[in-house]
């Protein structure tokens, strides 16, 4: 079966045209979704690229779990710049000019920047019993100085079933109704815009037969559209109804944040940076 992007598997070179015009080509799919802009494209990298990838992801094994809390659990990440050199290439590819060129045409957002620290991205890895709760990213490269604006995400698991756990989810802001749904396929790329509130994880927890763990590409874009005085956010967790998720403090700060004078604000931050001490 045909790949929808079309790069070559040993060089890691696209074809730039067809980059261009396959974005274009998905333009109103993605950008008529609501409550925010996202797609799935199934097939999407030659099988060759997402196999070795996975091998190479498999090789690196397993490591402590990142974050242990209500909201996530067993979930870990690696670094591109320690993959071995073939995955180490992928990512670069996947950071390249006709790369951007056809996530812009694809979002209709333009200027779109590559992280070359890949924070929060990489290979993700989720082992059995491990979920990630709904919840909005982060939205400032601090780094950088740049807004967040593209979440890119490819899946690594052959044969996977939507009953195995894992599927990626699409919620709207206020919890009431969960949107989409997708299994974590081999070869299948998710791509969605990132704001305060848009809602998404993968909440059901692994449970693969044979206990693979649950491995994606994952990968992060970014404007120079972050204006002086904006507040960022960290990660804000929401919980899901009728169900036993929790609500971050991320979550109750923005209320917070967003109902209270600025000056009560910043005395309500230093009283509770006083009580974790």
């Amino acid at each position: 079966m045909s790949s929808a992007l079309l790069i070559d598997p040993e060089t890691l070179d696209f074809d730039r045209e067809a980059a261009k015009q396959l974005g274009t080509s998905l333009a109103q799919d993605y950008q008529s979704k609501t409550p925010y802009h996202y797609i799935c494209v199934d097939n999407f990298l030659p099988p060759e690229i997402i196999s070795r990838v996975r091998e190479e992801a498999l090789q690196m094994g397993e490591k402590p779990a990142e974050h242990e809390s209500p909201n996530e659990r067993l979930k870990t990440s690696f670094n591109p710049d320690r993959m071995p050199p073939y995955s180490k290439s992928v990512f670069y590819a996947l950071n390249s000019r006709p790369f951007i060129q056809f996530l812009e045409n694809m979002s209709g957002i333009k200027g779109l920047i590559p992280d070359p620290y890949y924070g929060g991205g990489g290979i993700h890895r989720t082992n059995t019993t491990g979920f990630l709760g709904i919840h909005a990213d982060f939205n400032h490269h601090q780094i950088m100085n740049l807004e967040r604006r593209l979440n890119v995400l490819i899946y690594l698991n052959p044969d996977w079933k939507e009953e195995y756990g894992g599927s990626f989810e699409i919620w709207s802001d206020d919890m009431s109704t969960k949107i989409d749904s997708f299994a974590p396929v081999m070869n299948r790329m998710c791509c969605f815009s990132t704001g305060d509130n848009t809602m998404h994880g993968n909440p059901e927890p692994v449970n693969h037969p044979d206990g693979d763990p649950r491995l994606s590409i994952a990968l992060y874009y970014y404007t120079a559209t972050w204006e002086a005085g904006r507040r960022g956010q960290s990660t804000v967790f929401k919980k899901r109804p009728g169900s036993n998720d929790t609500v971050d403090n991320e979550a109750k700060l923005r209320v917070i944040r967003d109902f209270v004078p600025p000056i009560l604000y910043r005395k309500t931050m230093g009283l509770m940076n006083k009580l974790r001490r």
